[in-house]
């Protein structure tokens, strides 16, 4: 699976775990180049707290266009150490 914006590779991997719909991607498999932190948190009643990162390719910025859960509840360890992506990042396979 690739996960790909504005003509580039974000994050590829043959290991993703899909949660509600979502690629999670091993942390190993994106290009950090790409990833700016951002301050956005949200809540999942079973997953915990998500926090956010934005997208910076070429110039262009997507604003939390990617998400982890860093401590995620024992339901969803799963995804502990991966990052999902969405607003207009295209997930392929």
């Amino acid at each position: 699976m690739k996960a790909m914006w504005n003509g580039k590779v974000i994050a590829e991997s043959d290991k993703t775990v899909v949660v509600e719909g979502n690629h999670y991607f091993p942390a190993d498999a994106v290009q950090r180049a790409y990833l700016r932190e951002s301050s956005t948190t949200s809540e999942c009643p079973w997953k915990g707290t998500a926090n956010y990162y934005s997208l910076d390719v070429d110039g262009l910025t997507n604003m939390d266009a990617a998400w982890y859960y860093q401590h995620p509840k024992p339901a969803a360890s799963q995804i502990e150490g991966r990052v999902a992506f969405w607003r207009g990042v295209q997930i392929v396979d």
